[in-house]
């Protein structure tokens, strides 16, 4: 009996003790906290200390455990779901849900920490301008900007104070395009900026929530209409700094004091053609910039960022294509975000410069006539801005099909209407396969982003002959000729042909036109030339003229001849011919050399009847040939072999 009853009362103890604990936990769970603050808390690294502990605190209370009622439950379950959301979100570009956690963050500190007018400026010197450093004189300029101008703060900035021009700076001997400290320190004192606390405040979130869960110093350049960023590409990369050690104290000595870059000091736009350095703004450290890198290619889940796999390339909420390597691939982190706008993706903007009407012409009736048209040039020179604008001349009658190694195109954003369907390369679809399937969705025109390897030109090849109405792509050949040889090549490589001549043949039949574009060193983008591709036709030029000659020397003579034309074909025979229809020169552009009469009759039979009307017209202001009839042009080879116009009674004979 004894022993039963004290093991009733260590069990009602322990029940007891459990109880208390319980009702102690709900009580701190109803409480909330309070912050003990002072002067020396209002620093930038304290509060986004709290600003993580509170967002913490936020997304994992257990609702069910504080004993609200059941439409409190409901409504505080909604905000915790869309703050996790938000949190997830705005790491992966999306700038409303950015928006939402920097509210959110703002309100945490005005109303929680007591952030005020009086120690704001703790965390940021507003009012002695002298103190800000040169982050802080950008933060507040963007801010004050975007106010404006929206996501052109930034252009607006550049163009108004004439930054994207070569400059010299102290240390290095040639010029270069770069903005400076000293440059945003004038322009600062020169906007005489007054701002309120309301202002301050938002500069304050900003600052926090970008070291948070944004992209650190680059987080608003990101956001901006400009054509990309990269970090992490120049500079001194921490893994050299050892060997610095080592060999030369005096240099390590200067790395540490911030006189020469590293790799995290290592911040790029590019912005209108121009790859611009912004000296003025640093990840800080490298472990910073290594966070940058982990998190920026996240959207759609593309796999780990590993050792093994040093690169990712992909895509953003936002459309930007993002690639990010790594050691041991790349000597030091880094990422390039490549921004294209949609909005700006007519030909209209794009080509600018005299001539211009008679080029945008010329391109918009290529596409009508449904041409194989390749895009080339270098890298950033514009071809895939250049090809958003060309498909707005395809008619909405074709089924577009899209193949590319990242979605850059993102023409449902354009063309919400029209059938069009994109597929991309994965770690298990190759570009091949997706081009294999492409055959099977009824597209009229495929587009093929890129062709970057051998299976994919291959194909491409192959496509356009048989699969497709007409095909565009892009590539980085430097000529013509070198992009017949690189097509030609890819086909060897893939097996399709063994024979060089006879894979030549294969890519020239197919070929009509190449646009190759240019970027100059001032940042020009312009098309340098339009080529058109014409196959040289295997005529029989053997002769029986030895048969006429009465002497063996004769006989011989002629039959050299003979043998002559045959050795050509076999050994160096010219399988096609090139000419540039449009010529960029001294700064305009220039039709030169009209188009062929095959590819003329081949457009014209593409045409509706209103753009047949307008591309005559075009080829007779142009090169002064007026054609006659949808099935006859007339030419000085070809006038002798005019066919009879088709009665209206023969046509409906054959319609029946």
């Amino acid at each position: 009996m004894l022993i039963n009853f004290i093991l009733i009362v260590i069990v009602l103890l322990a029940a007891g003790v459990i109880i208390m604990r319980s009702i102690t936990k709900k009580k701190e769970q109803k409480v909330e906290e309070t912050v003990e603050v002072d002067d020396k808390t209002y620093t930038l690294d304290k509060m986004t200390q709290f600003v993580k502990r509170r967002l913490d605190e936020i997304t994992k209370i257990n609702l069910y455990d504080i004993g609200l009622s059941e439409e409190e439950l409901k409504r505080r379950k909604k905000k915790k779901y869309e703050l996790k959301k938000a949190l997830k979100g705005c790491t992966y570009g999306d700038v409303n849900d950015k928006k939402y956690v920097k509210e959110l963050i703002y309100d945490l500190l005005s109303r929680e920490y007591g952030v005020n007018e009086t120690n704001i400026s703790k965390a940021i010197p507003f009012d002695i301008p002298s103190l800000l450093t040169d982050q802080d004189k950008f933060d507040i300029l963007i801010y004050m900007y975007k106010k404006e101008f929206g996501y052109e703060a930034l252009t607006q900035i550049i163009k108004k104070y004439n930054l994207a021009v070569l400059k010299y700076i102290s240390g290095e001997s040639k010029p270069s395009y770069v903005i400076t400290g000293e440059e945003i320190s004038d322009i600062y004192e020169k906007e005489q900026l007054v701002l309120n606390f309301a202002d301050k405040l938002n500069v304050v979130t900003q600052r926090i929530y970008q070291h948070y869960k944004g992209y650190s110093s680059i987080d608003e350049v990101r956001d901006m209409n400009i054509d990309g960023v990269s970090g992490g590409v120049s500079g001194l990369p921490e893994s050299f700094l050892s060997q610095v050690a080592q060999t030369d104290g005096d240099y390590l000595d200067q790395v540490l004091e911030n006189k020469v870059p590293r790799a995290c000091d290592s911040i790029w736009i590019f912005f209108q053609g121009k790859s611009i350095r912004l000296a003025f703004l640093s990840f800080g450290t490298e472990s910073e910039l290594k966070r940058v890198c982990q998190n920026i290619y996240k959207y759609n889940n593309p796999g780990q960022l590993s050792d093994t796999n040093g690169y990712k390339i992909n895509e953003m909420k936002d459309g930007s294509r993002v690639v990010v390597v790594r050691p041991s691939f790349s000597e030091t982190w880094a990422f390039f975000v490549r921004k294209f706008d949609v909005k700006r993706a007519t030909l209209e903007q794009l080509i600018v410069f005299p001539g211009k009407e008679q080029a945008i012409d010329l391109l918009k009736f290529l596409v009508k006539g449904a041409r194989i048209i390749a895009l080339t040039g270098e890298q950033g020179c514009g071809k895939t801005t250049m090809l958003m604008g060309m498909i707005e001349n395809i008619y909405e009658t074709m089924n577009i099909r899209v193949q590319e190694t990242a979605f850059e195109l993102h023409l449902r954003k354009i063309y919400p209407t029209r059938n069009i369907l994109t597929f991309r390369e994965t770690e298990t679809i190759s570009g091949q396969e997706g081009l294999d399937v492409q055959k099977k969705t009824d597209g009229s025109v495929n587009i093929i982003g890129e062709v970057a390897t051998d299976p994919v030109a291959s194909w491409m090849i192959q496509a356009a002959q048989v699969a497709s109405k007409f095909t565009l792509f892009t590539h980085h050949a430097k000529t013509f000729p070198n992009l017949v040889t690189a097509l030609r090549n890819s086909m060897l490589r893939t097996g399709v042909f063994k024979d060089e001549k006879t894979a030549e043949e294969q890519v020239i039949q197919v070929l009509n036109f190449d646009i190759h574009l240019v970027k100059d060193f001032r940042g020009r983008r312009y098309i340098e030339r339009v080529t058109e591709c014409i196959p040289v036709e295997d005529k029989n030029e053997y002769t029986f003229d030895h048969r006429k000659e009465k002497t063996l020397e004769g006989k011989i003579d002629k039959f050299i001849d003979n043998a002559t034309h045959y050795f050509t074909k076999v050994t160096d025979r010219q399988l096609y011919r090139y000419v540039n229809i449009l010529e960029y020169i001294d700064g305009e552009y220039v039709l030169t050399n009209k188009i062929s009469d095959e590819n003329i009759k081949e457009m014209r039979n593409n045409m509706d009847e209103i753009d047949v009307e307008a591309f005559d017209k075009f080829i007779e202001e142009n090169w002064g040939i007026k054609l006659k009839s949808r099935d006859y042009i007339e030419t000085k080879e070809n006038k002798s072999q005019e066919k009879p116009k088709r009665t209206r009674k023969a046509k409906t004979v054959e319609q029946n």
